[in-house]
């Protein structure tokens, strides 16, 4: 039986996606797949797949209006699904993340499930609708699968470390020597940004996306801006057209190796002159971010992490 689709009038995209869809003519054309892949529930199979991860990203955005990209670990199970529009999460932010503090009832949320080792990814906007000392739940308001382009395959096992466990915080106002030399050697990033407002009704919220590439993909233009390339993907532009409403974005570095997380958030813009583009090879946009503040924290995620197979969609 097929399992329906978007059952709204109104577009499942709001007005800052139609917008990048429309100018890169492909608004019919995504407005037709949104309604038949975009859902109001998590399909059995995506329930399927969140409970098996040991790890979710997590998109919130502050007090301030930061947002803020994070990542959430726990053992196979600690993401469940009491009802097809319901996801619990028994895990607590690890230390330092700046979920501990963006996390309340009632705040819009975007979480990605993403399975590196099968390049498998699902995506969920919602609401917070309750939390406890260890857990928290989300309402979803819209639901959809991913292509695998461009993630790098890696097999990920626990670390004996204590992920609560007090551990070296930096914080950052510009990009020194560790945080260069991090994303110099990163081939994947994740990128949380919100357009909230009323008027998008079910399509308002967070979104948190996967961006990766070969590394130095990420290149740092000076000790407070980096230049990212946006490559091909599903047309559907939620982080672009987010920041075609509210150029804010927070993004996450992970060191695969030693477990350190890079926390970023900051104000970006979509450059769309050829002259800039060309020097990207494949690129189809770029992505400058501004950083503002951030926080690095050494061996906080308690994963560890094979070598990458990289995307034969880099080939290209």
């Amino acid at each position: 039986m097929a399992i329906s689709g978007w059952t709204r009038t109104e577009s499942p995209f709001h007005a800052g996606e139609l917008a990048i869809q429309a100018r890169l003519g492909v608004q019919e054309q995504i407005d037709q797949q949104g309604r038949r892949i975009i859902r109001e529930f998590l399909p059995d199979q995506h329930r399927q797949f969140f409970a098996q991860l040991p790890y979710v990203i997590v998109g919130t955005v502050d007090t301030a209006g930061n947002p803020w990209a994070s990542i959430l670990v726990g053992n196979p199970g600690f993401l469940s699904t009491p009802d097809d529009r319901t996801l619990h999460i028994a895990a607590k932010p690890l230390f330092g993340d700046p979920l501990a503090t963006t996390l309340t009832n009632g705040i819009d949320i975007g979480l990605l499930g993403i399975d590196l080792s099968t390049r498998r990814r699902n995506r969920l906007n919602g609401v917070v609708t309750a939390t406890g000392k260890d857990s928290f739940e989300v309402h979803v308001r819209q639901s959809f699968g991913n292509c695998p382009q461009y993630i790098q395959v890696r097999r990920s096992q626990f670390a004996e470390i204590d992920p609560t466990a007090l551990k070296p915080v930096q914080s950052i106002i510009q990009f020194g020597a560790s945080e260069r030399s991090m994303i110099t050697a990163s081939d994947t990033f994740f990128i949380a940004t919100a357009y909230q407002a009323k008027s998008a009704g079910s399509a308002s919220g967070v979104d948190v996306s996967h961006r990766g590439g070969k590394p130095g993909f990420v290149r740092i233009d000076d000790d407070r801006t980096l230049t990212i390339p946006d490559f091909a993907g599903n047309n559907h532009f939620n982080t672009l057209g987010n920041l075609e409403l509210n150029p804010r974005a927070g993004l996450v570095f992970v060191d695969f190796e030693q477990g350190d997380l890079m926390y970023l958030t900051g104000s970006a813009e979509v450059i769309w002159e050829e002259t800039e583009i060309r020097a990207y090879k494949g690129a189809e946009r770029l992505l400058r971010f501004k950083l503002e503040q951030g926080y690095r924290v050494e061996g906080s995620l308690p994963l560890r992490w094979s070598e990458p197979e990289f995307s034969p969609f880099l080939d290209r």
